[in-house]
């Protein structure tokens, strides 16, 4: 099964993630299908997340579940009304 979720990137004190498409099997920082957007927690006041909405809703609709945090980013940004809608 694909699931939508988090890989961190960056260092230590300053995290920032790829949301990528990867199979369950995979650990959390390996291999990845696709990279579909980014989050960066710390960025400022507003936490910063980007996604490609086309390939996002690309991967929804082939079955790819997102995580809780994941689908939380995806409600954030209206993807997830548009995928349900």
């Amino acid at each position: 099964m694909v699931k939508l979720r988090l890989q961190r990137t960056g260092t230590k004190a300053d995290p920032h993630y790829r949301i990528v498409a990867a199979d369950i099997r995979s650990p959390r920082d390996g291999r990845f299908i696709e990279a579909v957007g980014h989050f960066h927690p710390t960025a400022s006041a507003v936490k910063q997340s980007d996604f490609n909405e086309e390939k996002t809703l690309s991967w929804l609709k082939k079955g790819a579940q997102p995580t809780d945090t994941v689908l939380a980013l995806l409600k954030k940004n209206g993807i997830w009304s548009k995928y349900k809608g």
